[in-house]
């Protein structure tokens, strides 16, 4: 529709309502990534409805750095939901003007103020989450290591008595169960460390962008 409403009447990109928030501001604020992209893509013809701001100072990017109540993404955990919110921001914000990125509105607060001071919460809550699933599956990584040592340090089927040798040696199931004993405990030990590098972390806005779930992806 936006799309449709654009080719007819191109200057209407330029209408804003009563709190002086145009179509750049309403697609951010409403968190619609289709329709920003599809603005973004006109930037070229009318770069100065990035450059605007609403009646209270606040660019596009601050609306950005808000926690808006209407979320079309559904994502369930906290530390899930604060990196779809990074990820929003960071796309508005490349797709800004640089001069945006230190404006002050009215309140004197820049779009980064704003988005940790409205994140934060958030954050905290992210926080907990990832330290309770980590702190689980940490338990169950350690119960399967644990296992996997003590089965890669059975020989089953005993040794031969003359030669020393194990009496499957040379059968492929033997080989199969050695070789699946040494990769589960490799596994389950590398997923052990990267859920203790995450009940460590400090949970700052940034990690949930990239260290703490880059490490929960692992696993």
């Amino acid at each position: 529709m936006v799309e449709k409403i654009l080719e007819v009447n191109p200057v209407s990109i330029n209408d804003k309502n009563e709190e002086k928030k145009n179509v750049i501001f309403l697609a951010v604020e409403n968190r619609q990534p289709e329709v920003y992209e599809l603005l973004v893509k006109r930037k070229f013809q009318k770069e100065s409805v990035f450059r605007a701001v609403d009646n209270k100072g606040n660019s596009a990017l601050h609306l950005a750095a808000m926690l808006s109540n209407y979320q079309p993404w559904h994502i369930p955990g906290a530390a899930l939901e604060m990196q779809w919110e990074m990820k929003w921001y960071k796309y508005v914000k490349n797709s800004m003007p640089p001069d945006l990125f230190s404006h002050h509105n009215e309140s004197e607060f820049t779009p980064k103020e704003i988005f940790t001071e409205a994140h934060s919460d958030l954050v905290k809550r992210g926080g907990k989450w990832l330290n309770s699933t980590s702190t689980s599956c940490s338990l169950v990584s350690t119960l399967i290591a644990t296992i996997a040592f003590a089965t890669s340090a059975t020989v089953p089927g005993s040794f031969n008595e003359k030669n020393g040798e194990p009496n499957f040696a040379h059968q492929s199931a033997f080989n199969l169960f050695a070789v699946s004993s040494l990769i589960a405990l490799c596994f389950s030990v590398t997923s052990l460390v990267l859920f203790l590098a995450i009940l460590t972390s400090r949970h700052q806005e940034d990690d949930f962008m990239r260290t703490c779930l880059e490490s929960f992806y692992l696993v």
